[in-house]
């Protein structure tokens, strides 16, 4: 199944997608047709919140009602939000280990382009690709962002004005569910809402800047807008192997890169037993994959450009569809 946020006669919403894609079911109204209490299907997480049983009545109501066409409305007539416009929280991890190795040295390509040091990006350019630091698999590395930034599919990043280099990055990740700390692996898939994508925009110049002080993403990161997730959810009970994905990112029509979602240095599960360890997990939070192998521009030495829409098409869930604009 898969769960939309929308706007629609100035108030909020969330649906059912259906008819490939193309309609949106409105759960409020089904379930104030069926005589049910609507708190459930307020919000995404009023519906994340109310655990199985609420999944359980969309899926009802759907069933019963889907034929009611008074009920939908085309995706198209719609204002698509974030699934989830304001997660709890935001932890975007390390797991892909070829992104991993190769965007360290596109970062110091970047500094030698910036500075035109034409012998340091000779230099760099002739050196081998590093081998994977150990610690990447030791334990899963994330970092915490802005949960306040989060923008949906077809909205316009504003390129914040304190930046020269605006770039994109193609993730997916869950939308946990259930409050539990301690959390076996084994069991982690019980804490799963569901799957979305994620473009990670990054102002490149900037976090090259400060990941010099050891603390990881600042500025780079966090700006109104910079955090896409989208274009919905699907439901983890309609993903039953999350890690064979595959993934393709667009620029203006054209194909930058074309991956998988396979290799991921640790799964979404034991990310969540990690992150669990005497840390109360909530439902609602967002943990992303980190940047598949060559999914931005870091990596292949291609930025963007003011105006460029920018696509990431991930298999069984769906397209994520931006523009950048660069600010006066």
């Amino acid at each position: 199944m898969k769960l939309a946020t929308y706007k629609l006669g100035g108030s909020e919403r969330i649906g059912v997608v259906h008819g490939n894609d193309s309609m949106l079911f409105d759960l409020g109204a089904a379930a104030a047709r069926r005589g049910l209490d609507g708190k459930s299907f307020a919000s995404m997480l009023a519906l994340i919140d109310s655990g199985e049983r609420a999944l359980d009545a969309t899926r009802e109501l759907f069933s019963r009602f889907a034929i009611e066409q008074d009920l939908s409305v085309p995706v198209s007539d719609a204002d698509l939000s974030a699934p989830l416009p304001e997660p709890r929280q935001m932890r975007d991890g390390m797991s892909f280990p070829l992104h991993i190795r190769q965007a360290p040295r596109g970062m110091r390509r970047l500094m030698a382009r910036i500075a035109n040091d034409a012998d340091e990006l000779a230099r760099i350019e002739a050196e081998p690709l590093p081998e994977l630091a150990e610690v990447y698999r030791r334990q899963p590395i994330y970092y915490i962002t802005n949960r306040f930034s989060v923008r949906g599919p077809d909205s316009t990043v504003q390129w914040p004005r304190y930046s020269k280099v605006m770039d994109y990055e193609m993730e997916f990740g869950i939308v946990t569910k259930n409050r539990a700390a301690n959390i076996p692996a084994a069991k982690a898939r019980e804490h799963i809402f569901g799957f979305t994508i994620f473009n990670d925009f990054s102002a490149r110049d900037v976090q090259s800047g400060e990941m010099k002080g050891l603390l990881g993403p600042a500025k780079g990161k966090s700006f109104d807008g910079g955090n896409v997730l989208g274009p919905w959810i699907v439901t983890a009970d309609d993903m039953p192997d999350p890690y064979n994905l595959t993934m393709e990112v667009r620029v203006n029509g054209e194909v930058r890169s074309r991956s998988t979602s396979a290799g991921m240095l640790f799964s979404f599960e034991e990310m969540i037993a990690y992150i669990s360890r005497d840390e109360t997990l909530m439902p609602g939070e967002f943990i992303g994959s980190g940047t598949v192998g060559n999914g931005c521009g870091l990596e292949l030495g291609r930025f963007l450009g003011d105006g460029d829409e920018v696509e990431l098409d991930v298999e069984k869930i769906g397209v994520l569809r931006n523009r950048v604009r660069q600010q006066a």
